[in-house]
């Protein structure tokens, strides 16, 4: 679950969103390799078994077990869910984490569901028989996502989780909201909202105002794959706050 992408010094652990996997940030793991010993991760219920409890301290508490070999203060890069589960990690470790990048997430989704998204993904035609599908029915941005996140086979791609899984993880942020996990961040921290976002509007930006060393930045002319949507963009400012992180160097003793 756990994988080990190369480079040396620093840990930065890159976190996928909901139905994603490690293979999503294979175009940044390339350049991310520059700053740092870069680890990818699959969470719970893609393409592995989800834990009893879809509670995102329960996906926190199994990413926090996993990582438990990186002894290092790590950077923490999420995309959606992976951000969420990225500053609830930190809030919940603050020892562990040296800085935060949360793409296209905010803390507060009460009153929402998932149910007509869950049965428009029922619907999906699975499989798709191969890349041009995927392609033809996603357009090329989410295509190119789907793409490294499904199961292939001899028949084609298909998802790589139950639809259920997915479905209830997204409704608990329908009910419960993260403002006091987000209270409690104290590490710097990189917000990057896409123009065409799914967040709450002003969200983000409120979110930065809270944070005593958070910046909030809005991505223009992309949507909620930013670093698919805009990744020139998007590699700009993460190398910016990775460059003004790794600038104070690790973190003393006292501090961890």
């Amino acid at each position: 679950m756990l994988h080990d992408e190369g480079g040396r010094g620093v840990p930065i652990l890159l976190l996928h969103g909901l139905m994603g996997s490690a293979r999503t940030w294979q175009d940044q793991v390339l350049w991310l390799r520059d700053h740092g010993r870069v680890y990818t991760f699959d969470a719970a219920g893609h393409g592995r078994p989800a834990p009893a409890d879809l509670t995102t301290d329960a996906f926190v508490a199994d990413l926090a077990g996993a990582t438990a070999g990186i002894s290092e203060p790590m950077i923490v890069i999420g995309h959606s869910m992976g951000g969420l589960h990225g500053w609830v990690f930190a809030a919940t470790y603050p020892n562990r984490v040296r800085g935060l990048v949360v793409e296209d997430m905010a803390a507060d989704f009460t009153g929402r569901t998932a149910a007509h998204w869950a049965a428009m993904v029922e619907g999906w035609p699975q499989p798709f028989p191969d890349e041009a599908a995927l392609m033809a029915y996603f357009g090329p941005v989410a295509g190119r996502y789907f793409r490294n996140s499904f199961e292939r086979s001899s028949d084609g791609y298909r998802l790589h989780g139950e639809v259920a899984t997915f479905r209830d993880i997204s409704e608990e942020w329908g009910t419960r909201a993260f403002w006091r996990e987000w209270d409690r961040l104290t590490v710097p921290t990189l917000l990057l909202e896409g123009e065409h976002t799914i967040t709450p509007p002003g969200q983000m930006r409120r979110m930065a105002e809270l944070h005593p060393d958070a910046e909030h930045v809005l991505v223009p002319a992309a949507g909620h794959l930013v670093h698919d949507d805009q990744p020139a963009h998007y590699r700009a400012e993460v190398e910016r706050f990775l460059g003004r992180i790794l600038r104070t160097g690790p973190a003393s003793a006292a501090e961890v």
